[in-house]
């Protein structure tokens, strides 16, 4: 597992700002099963950011913590609840097999992703693929993303 404050590469010209939010956050939604829009995030101060960022969430307590420190935070800045996000038992992340939207995204770059050069990445480094992969979600950053991991 990745520790707790790793940045990409990519995400550098708005890491130091915390303006967007970054991979190792999304992925903890993912694993708390919490759905943070940006405007909310917009909304935490600085300092508040920072803790969801360096905050453990891989344990069944720390994810708990993690999900209860999050909603309190959302509740207290915008009034509002965040929702709920269904948590994947078996998240494609964690799986041998790159997932289809992965693997079509870096075929259309000429890039081949195998599964033993997908089985080399880490959770944090998959997640960030499967992501950035996805047809809604603005992908300018997959092949940076695929450059800093080694794959290109």
């Amino acid at each position: 597992m990745q520790p707790a404050t790793t940045f990409f590469q990519f995400e550098a010209d708005f890491v130091e700002s915390l303006r967007c939010i970054p991979m190792q956050v999304r992925y903890k939604l993912d694993t708390c099963g919490v759905k943070l829009k940006l405007n909310h995030w917009h909304q935490l101060e600085a300092t508040e950011r920072q803790v969801l960022v360096d905050s453990p969430c891989q344990t069944a307590q720390e994810i708990a913590e993690y999900r209860q420190v999050l909603q309190r935070l959302v509740r207290d800045r915008t009034g509002e609840i965040p929702k709920d996000l269904p948590v994947d038992e078996n998240p494609p992340w964690l799986g041998e097999t790159v997932p289809e939207t992965v693997q079509e995204k870096a075929r259309s770059l000429s890039v081949e992703i195998g599964e033993n050069r997908w089985a080399a990445l880490t959770p944090l480094q998959r997640f960030t693929l499967l992501k950035l992969s996805r047809p809604s979600h603005e992908n300018r950053n997959f092949y940076p993303a695929l450059q800093e991991f080694g794959l290109v």
